[in-house]
């Protein structure tokens, strides 16, 4: 039997703003400024998992480099 690829998941709008803790106005800023991909059905939008994991990921601010005082 061949296996077949798994199906991306989609995350809805509040679904985003929940795992980010954020409200749901922030995440449609996120969505028109092009920093988040999705995908509009009719009026909605829908996040690929992925696309939110790869934006967190690479939206993560670090100490490195920063000057320590004291």
């Amino acid at each position: 039997m061949a296996t077949q690829p798994a199906q991306p998941r989609f995350l809805t709008v509040a679904e985003v703003a929940e795992q980010m803790r954020v409200s749901n106005m922030t995440v449609y800023r996120i969505l028109h400024s092009g920093e988040l991909p999705a995908i509009r059905v009719g009026r909605s939008f829908r996040v690929p998992a992925e696309a939110l994991e790869k934006y967190l990921a690479t939206n993560v601010v670090g100490h490195e480099g920063e000057d320590r005082v004291g």
